[in-house]
């Protein structure tokens, strides 16, 4: 089965009925055929931006317990990756749920994320490659 990473943004898009990309989130994930993968800090910031509403956060973490997404550990092991990946794009800059994305990729061998943000478009693994955003959106 195809694997690709998720980041924040469409996640909270599909929970946030007035997000700008809600629609489009909404008809991307219910169209993709593959396995969704993500880490724990990028659970941790779409809760957050949900946090005008319990319901939503809730809604979300119903959809993680269904399994619509995996949600990977950070391993110690790859702190010290992390913090590398955030001191090459400081001037990005990279935080915690992007770097731990980067590292996810170069572990499972996925090439391809869901994403708004464009600062995928910057970042690369540790062959120099970047990450396919495969969500297209305007």
């Amino acid at each position: 089965m195809k694997k690709c990473l998720i980041d924040a943004g469409p996640m909270i898009a599909l929970f946030d009925k007035s997000d700008r990309y809600h629609n489009h989130a909404m008809v991307f994930l219910k169209s993709y055929n593959g396995q969704l993968l993500t880490s724990w800090p990028v659970v941790t910031e779409v809760c957050y931006m949900l946090n005008f509403n319990v319901e939503a956060q809730t809604d979300f973490l119903k959809w993680i317990s269904i399994g619509a997404v995996q949600v990977k550990a950070i391993d110690n092991t790859v702190v010290g990756r992390i913090i590398d990946l955030i001191k090459t794009y400081d001037n990005v800059p990279m935080d915690l749920a992007d770097a731990s994305l980067v590292v996810l990729a170069e572990e499972a061998g996925i090439e391809e994320i869901i994403s708004i943000d464009s600062d995928f478009n910057i970042y690369r693994n540790l062959n120099g490659k970047y990450l396919k955003n495969i969500f297209k959106f305007e």
